[in-house]
């Protein structure tokens, strides 16, 4: 089976929850349909508005910090995501590595502070887990304290041959604030997330506070047997048709551990071919994609990180490599205008006080409605933000 790509853009944007603007009802369908990345913080924010227009900013806060139905953890590829709550166990226990399966894309530098403390991977993770039983009556505010605590709490296991190490400067940057020992934790914090020992909490003066998951929500997390199934599927119907090293890549696991999780839905795949390759798609998405279509006007603000832009195939999206490398950057990147599931172009904001500024830097040339609607969509970005449009240009390259 072979599709274009049209059809491709067309499905996706129907499985992000972009094709068109939902109501506020669908928060939980749109927040779990494959996580939203939330760094920079306030990208989940973004990525809610441009599917769910009307949902106001305080409830998607309400949502999170109130009726704790959407939760904020350490997630695929080690990045801050919100995930619906009742899906805890599909976004994080279905990450846990069996043995053989490390290391993850974002373990890999903790291997200079091993060999400093003369540790393996598998003697200092359960040290670590040991510690983060203390968020269990405990809520720490920022993630230095958190690192600083949690390695005050491994350093009581410690032998004395191995405290002077685990206590000294860090190898890893401001060795004036941070031990190596506080380095070491902060980055098997995502391990101890994946077991839901950690979870975020609200907010407060700029930084988050951390806790576990029991003591945020007060009560014990579900078992989730099927959790890797559940991952895979929402993978294949959001990012479809891939391949299992496209599931690696946005997991940011080893291979051995994408593959173990890719088998449990072999049985469910239809192989179809992309490009002259062939990939794979849930049989069961295979009706759907024959008949994706989507409107070719319909114009978004994307921001940065968004779950859609979140795909290993890049080109479908935008073909050209030098301006790939204007949207996919390593830090900061901008936020992509997409006209019918396409990029052609990209846009930031700056906020001051109560005021936006939006600018946006086209490849292609609107038509006037192209124009108005594109210019009600900044209006609309800075009503959702509480915040007056103070400036808005567009510039065509």
């Amino acid at each position: 089976m072979c599709f274009s790509a049209h059809q491709l853009r067309s499905f996706r944007l129907r499985a992000h929850h972009l094709d068109r603007d939902y109501p506020a009802s669908l928060l939980l369908p749109a927040a779990g349909a494959c996580g939203l990345q939330n760094s920079p913080p306030g990208a989940w924010e973004t990525a809610l508005f441009c599917r769910l227009p009307g949902c106001a900013l305080e409830q998607l806060h309400q949502a999170l910090y109130s009726d704790k139905t959407l939760l904020q953890a350490w997630s695929f590829r080690g990045v801050p995501a919100v995930f619906p709550t009742g899906e805890s166990g599909t976004f994080l226990t279905s990450l846990i590595a069996q043995p053989g399966e490390q290391p993850w894309v974002y373990t890999r530098g903790i291997t200079a502070a091993l060999e400093h403390l003369n540790m393996s991977f598998d003697e200092l993770l359960p040290l670590v887990r040991s510690a983060a039983q203390i968020l269990q009556q405990q809520t720490v505010h920022s993630k230095e304290a958190l690192d600083r605590l949690l390695a005050q709490q491994v350093a009581a296991q410690l032998p004395p041959d191995k405290l002077a190490r685990w206590n000294a400067p860090s190898m890893y940057g401001a060795p004036d604030r941070q031990t190596v020992g506080g380095a070491a934790v902060s980055f098997l914090l995502r391990p101890c997330s994946f077991y839901r020992q950690v979870v975020f909490g609200r907010r407060q003066a700029g930084s988050p506070t951390f806790t576990s998951f029991e003591n945020w929500l007060g009560y014990r997390p579900s078992p989730a047997p099927h959790a890797g199934r559940d991952l895979v599927r929402k993978f294949l119907h959001c990012h479809g048709p891939a391949t299992t090293r496209d599931l690696t890549d946005w997991l940011g696991c080893s291979p051995r551990q994408a593959a173990r999780l890719w088998q449990t839905v072999a049985d469910e795949l239809e192989p179809v071919t992309v490009d002259g390759r062939t990939r794979y798609l849930l049989a069961a998405d295979i009706p759907a994609l024959h008949r994706a279509d989507s409107d070719p006007q319909r114009l978004l603000l994307l921001g940065a990180h968004d779950p859609y832009l979140d795909l290993r195939d890049r080109a479908l999206l935008l073909p050209d490599k030098a301006r790939q490398r204007t949207v996919w950057k390593t830090v900061a990147s901008p936020g992509a205008v997409l006209q019918g599931g396409r990029i052609i172009g990209t846009w930031k904001a700056r906020t001051r006080a109560d005021k936006i500024e939006l600018t946006a830097a086209l490849w292609e040339p609107l038509s006037s409605a192209g124009e108005r609607q594109l210019a009600q969509r900044a209006e609309s970005y800075a009503a959702f933000r509480r915040c007056t449009l103070h400036r808005y240009a567009v510039q065509t390259l």
